[in-house]
């Protein structure tokens, strides 16, 4: 591959500060050390540096001349799991790791920086956004409300995510939507409890709110056309404290996933009348609480075509896939594209003996693709702002 020499010189430094984050998680909003450290290596290295966006959101900028300005992104945040791992950096935070992989995505994108400073290969300017809480969240949609691109207007932004069921250093991303939205609903059964040995006096939420899961998988197969994709997951289902009593309420939980904005919609519409008539069928009521969160994230062609040459110029044309299968997965970069023309990629970080996947308590970045990464962020930059 045909890496930037001095950032591959430096991939023992990325990952010293990688296995350093890594041992120190921050899940949403709490990131405090993580943009300390952030904000302490930018300065170092010669950014101007702007703190506290969304709380703990960090933007380096750089500029080179007069020119353009474009924007990459990497989040901080990590997540409420405990590590089952037994690696040497492994979380020193009870009940929080790094199972996403956002301590690499920092570390690239700060050798990125560090390289860029010192060789500054651009004209324009850069805007390194380095965000929290990207997990459940949404530190994206507040870094966007409280003016990210009003104070840092950027031509297009890019943000890039590690996936390990790719082989590590291949690449993959599409114009159009690449993960899709998410959203989450609450349905609360309302019967009446009565005595477990006699279920004649009472209205049962248990059996009515059964149904119900039953039911709502008619949601996609019967109403979104085969050609759109749609996901309806049950995730949670709560009722009862005691063997002998039928409850009066029963609570379900859930997520469902679409690409576009007319069949979010429908599902949102087909899931509250199913909950709703399916209850009364059964002689109880049914309170649902839909919440739209992520939008789907959505590559603007341009954009997507610039991502892919710098891709291809770091990991050969081979290792590029131009139109992956887009995930059911959600990101908050999401908000930043309603917002900015800009491409989201993924980059292969499977390794050959395989390993746990994201979201996994077995989960660790792998650090062979730092100075891929880095690369990558770097050529985008010169490849965007060249020097004439």
């Amino acid at each position: 591959m045909p890496l930037i020499q001095s950032i591959v010189d430096r991939h023992p430094e990325m990952t010293t500060w990688r296995r350093s984050l890594h041992a120190h998680p921050e899940t949403a909003f709490e990131e405090v050390r993580t943009a300390a450290f952030v904000a302490a290596k930018l300065r170092a290295f010669g950014f101007s540096v702007t703190e506290g966006l969304a709380r703990t959101g960090v933007v380096g900028s750089l500029s080179n001349g007069d020119g353009p300005a474009i924007g990459l992104r990497a989040d901080m945040d990590a997540l409420p799991i405990a590590e089952a791992g037994q690696i040497a950096h492994r979380s020193t935070v009870a009940g929080k790791m790094h199972a996403c992989g956002h301590d690499g995505h920092t570390a690239m994108l700060l050798g990125a920086a560090q390289y860029l400073a010192a060789s500054r290969q651009f004209r324009g300017t850069v805007h390194l956004i380095f965000q929290p809480a990207e997990e459940n969240e949404g530190g994206g949609r507040v870094m966007v409300e409280e003016g990210l691109f009003d104070r840092f207007p950027v031509a297009a932004v890019y943000g890039l995510h590690n996936w390990p069921n790719m082989p590590a250093g291949s690449m993959a991303l599409r114009a159009g939507p690449l993960m899709a939205a998410c959203d989450a609903f609450e349905i609360i059964v309302e019967g009446k409890g009565c005595h477990g040995a006699m279920p004649h006096l009472g209205t049962d939420a248990i059996v009515a709110a059964a149904a119900i899961v039953g039911a709502l998988q008619t949601v996609v197969s019967r109403s979104i056309n085969p050609y759109d994709a749609a996901v309806v997951s049950v995730t949670q289902f709560s009722a009862g404290d005691t063997w002998n009593v039928i409850p009066e309420q029963a609570v379900l939980r859930g997520t469902t996933r679409s690409f576009r904005p007319e069949v979010q919609s429908i599902v949102a519409a087909t899931l509250a009348r199913v909950a709703s008539d399916t209850a009364a069928a059964h002689g109880c009521v049914a309170r649902v609480d839909y919440r739209r969160q992520y939008p789907a994230t959505v590559n603007e062609p341009a954009a997507t075509e610039i991502a892919a040459r710098a891709a291809m110029a770091v990991v050969g044309e081979e290792r590029v896939e131009l139109a992956p299968t887009p995930s059911m997965g959600a990101e908050d970069f999401a908000y930043m594209l309603q917002r900015c023309a800009g491409c989201y990629v993924w980059l292969g970080s499977g390794r050959s003996d395989g390993d746990a996947g994201l979201h996994n308590a077995h989960y660790d970045f792998n650090d062979a693709v730092l100075p891929i990464g880095a690369s990558y962020w770097a050529t985008l930059v010169e490849q965007n702002l060249p020097i004439k």
